[in-house]
């Protein structure tokens, strides 16, 4: 095994300059973190060790608008999931494991049904998924989210909070395009829900299930902040999950819709 390491920097993608952080075997299989809504590539520092310990080289990122990251002008979904097809592409990885919370976690699927062949696995923490259809009557209201995140928000605004708010409020309108494609989803999915208690209706993420061929969903109730506010709970899940064989498989190896 390789010897471990730890660097942070910027990298090139898409013309601006984000923020990673990389810890772990540079041979191990690579795990991006990629954090929610007005927090940073920091709120991962007390899981990565543990994906380390299990082997895994790990690339924790600060999203555009955030952090060590440049705040570009667009404020779109789309850019958040080219910014993460960007940097499979800068570290040239293949099977990587996407970690996403919240708007991450929406970043991180966008991006793996659009590059199925370089993902190998999805865990998505209190996915920021957007309402089906008009009329939904478990809608995310944006300010709602905002004050979910309320202790990221006030330890130190360290993000561009025009950014944040246009970014919910584009989840907060129906899309039964995104259902639609959630059959497409091929990898092994573990579904995290912060229970009743978050911004994120449960049954919206269990709605989200049962729409992804391969994907699990586990309830740990303590808020949208799944990672922050239950880390044993969290990392046990997720090490567990990666842990199974088909999570480790390569896609081509991964069982398909019949």
């Amino acid at each position: 095994m390789a010897s471990e390491r730890s660097t942070a920097g910027t990298v090139a993608v898409n013309g601006i300059r984000l923020g990673c952080r990389q810890s772990g075997d540079p041979d191990g299989v690579p795990v991006m973190l990629l954090h929610g809504s007005g927090s940073s590539a920091t709120t991962w520092d007390k899981f990565v060790p543990h994906l380390t310990a299990a082997g895994h080289r790990t690339i924790a990122v600060d999203l555009r608008w955030h952090a060590t990251s440049a705040r570009p002008g667009s404020y779109s979904l789309t850019s958040l999931r080219d910014d993460v097809l960007g940097l499979l592409d800068a570290f040239e990885l293949r099977e990587a494991v996407l970690i996403g919370h919240s708007v991450g976690a929406y970043a991180a699927l966008a991006a793996a049904l659009h590059a199925p062949d370089r993902v190998v696995s999805l865990v998505l923490e209190d996915l920021a998924a957007p309402p089906r259809e008009p009329g939904s009557t478990t809608r995310i209201n944006p300010f709602d989210a905002v004050k979910a995140v309320a202790g990221i928000l006030t330890s130190g605004r360290d993000y561009e909070l025009r950014a944040v708010v246009t970014i919910l409020r584009q989840l907060s309108r129906p899309d039964p395009a995104w259902w639609a494609r959630l059959g497409d989803v091929t990898h092994p999915t573990l579904i995290l829900s912060g229970g009743p208690t978050s911004c994120i209706p449960p049954q919206r993420l269990a709605d989200a299930t049962a729409a992804i061929p391969y994907a699990r969903l586990a309830t740990i109730p303590v808020g949208h902040r799944v990672h922050s506010l239950a880390p044993a709970e969290f990392a046990t899940e997720v090490l567990t999950f990666l842990a199974e064989p088909i999570a480790a498989a390569p896609l081509a190896a991964a069982p398909r819709r019949p």
